[in-house]
């Protein structure tokens, strides 16, 4: 494999993961390479130096690190390497457990990658961002890469339609960054008795989206996915994370897309009993860039949230909260209490 190698690694971390397994797995990595950046469902690797201390090519150095991993951590992983981050990443996620996908770094290779892929699997192209292009029959990669980027920006505007032409043919200015993990904030709710009621678990869902939001846009920053794990009563859970449709700190986004991750689990009258969420990999506001994800009916929401923010702000958490919260549920001694700023799901 010639010029840059980058490995995505994707690990399979169990939902109830001790604290001490992600520094441990850094530190394996670190042992590949020194250029590690870690994510929260594994990392990047910058293998490009190590192909000649190892004296084996990238492939190679793949197969040694899914090994050390399942060795040392008991982890299966899924891998993707390529000669940028996008396209390992890309790579990485068609890529089941167990196994390991190369594209060579080359001009050839990485045109014959991409211009088959859906478009959808392109960096920042969200659900309503993929059906806009469809509707000018932008299906793939290989459409989007033939069209005018003139075109494209007239339709997304200019840093996104300049953006998406770039990613389509396949350039990709991402380095591999060794700095410490993006920041992340969660909060959790745990049920006075275990709770059967989807509308009860959906509720909390909406009280702990609503109290991330407030957070990340006190805090002005804004998240690029979201975490959902689920607590059983036999103390076992499930944990699942999702990609927003693009980085954002309102709690509709947040909800929405929390209500997804919740719906995939497809849980029949599963006994919970403490639901968590997370906000991952944050970054200042300041770099946010609205795309197509947001209905038009959502501009009157999201004036609503900033009101809510200023009430909030001069009498408190507790004053303004969304009115789904506000339904009774079957136990009226089950109070929705969301330890992190004290938001409670009142009962009506």
């Amino acid at each position: 494999m010639s010029g840059r190698s980058i490995l995505r690694l994707r690990v399979d971390l169990p939902p109830d993961a001790d604290a001490e397994l992600p520094p441990l797995l850094r530190t394996l990595l670190e042992n590949i390479t020194p250029r590690v950046q870690m994510l929260e469902d594994g990392a990047f690797l910058d293998l490009t130096g190590a192909t000649r201390w190892w004296q084996r090519d990238a492939r190679g150095i793949t197969e040694l690190v899914q090994f050390r991993v399942a060795a040392h951590l008991g982890l299966r992983t899924a891998a993707g390497v390529a000669g940028t981050p996008m396209i390992a990443a890309m790579a990485c996620a068609l890529t089941p457990l167990g196994h390991s996908t190369v594209i060579d770094d080359s001009p050839e290779a990485t045109t014959a990658f991409l211009r088959p892929r859906p478009v959808r699997e392109l960096p920042g192209v969200g659900t309503k961002t993929a059906a806009l292009l469809a509707e000018y029959g932008l299906h793939t990669v290989g459409d989007v890469a033939d069209f005018p980027q003139v075109t494209l920006q007239r339709l997304l505007g200019a840093r996104m339609g300049r953006a998406l032409h770039e990613h389509a043919q396949g350039h990709d200015t991402q380095v591999v960054d060794p700095t410490p993990t993006p920041a992340s904030i969660s909060t959790e709710h745990h049920f006075a008795r275990d709770e059967l009621d989807p509308a009860a678990h959906r509720r909390v869902l909406l009280a702990l989206a609503d109290d991330l939001g407030a957070r990340l846009r006190g805090s002005g920053q804004i998240a690029a996915g979201v975490t959902v794990t689920v607590r059983y009563a036999d103390s076992s859970g499930t944990r699942r994370s999702r990609t927003l449709p693009e980085a954002s700190q309102h709690t509709v986004l947040l909800a929405r897309t929390a209500y997804a991750v919740y719906d995939s689990l497809a849980l029949q009258r599963a006994r919970v009993r403490g639901i968590s969420l997370r906000a991952e990999t944050l970054r200042p506001a300041d770099g946010a860039v609205r795309q197509l994800a947001l209905d038009g009916g959502d501009d009157k929401v999201l004036s609503v949230e900033a009101v809510a923010d200023r009430a909030r702000a001069r009498y408190g958490c507790q004053v303004l909260y969304p009115a789904a919260l506000a339904v009774r549920s079957r136990h009226p001694s089950a109070r929705h209490q969301v330890p992190a700023r004290g938001l409670q799901a009142r009962d009506s």
